[in-house]
């Protein structure tokens, strides 16, 4: 599967950001999700998963009742909703994807995107 995010770009503190996945090139329904971060001179980080039907949701504690992750399988698309957000957002955004048990982990994902700047700045 192939997947490339948008959506990306510079916001205020405070602001909001919709990120979108577009997966092709396999059955999107087969691969359980996740959207990573990685900040400069940093480790790529969890943020949230989304099962293959979207039925379970899990979040970093960090973003957890700002973001919202989601997906429509007829679209090949899934996405984050990222509200309130704060300069610490900062990085680039992975959308990432596994057919197998999903996890927390980047190892836990086979297939990556080329990422998305996110900048939370005034």
């Amino acid at each position: 599967v192939q997947l490339v995010e948008s959506g990306g770009g510079l916001v205020q503190p405070g602001g909001s950001l919709r990120l979108s996945c577009a997966a092709s090139g396999s059955t999107f329904s087969r691969y359980n999700m996740g959207w990573f971060r990685q900040a400069p001179g940093k480790e790529r980080d969890f943020v949230a998963t989304i099962s293959r039907l979207g039925i379970r949701t899990y979040y970093a504690d960090s973003v957890k009742g700002r973001f919202t992750i989601s997906r429509e399988n007829a679209k090949n698309t899934m996405y984050l909703q990222m509200n309130s957000l704060k300069p610490e957002d900062t990085a680039v955004y992975f959308c990432a994807a596994v057919a197998s048990d999903n996890g927390f982990r980047s190892l836990d994902y086979d297939y990556w995107g080329q990422g998305t700047q996110v900048t939370v700045s005034s």
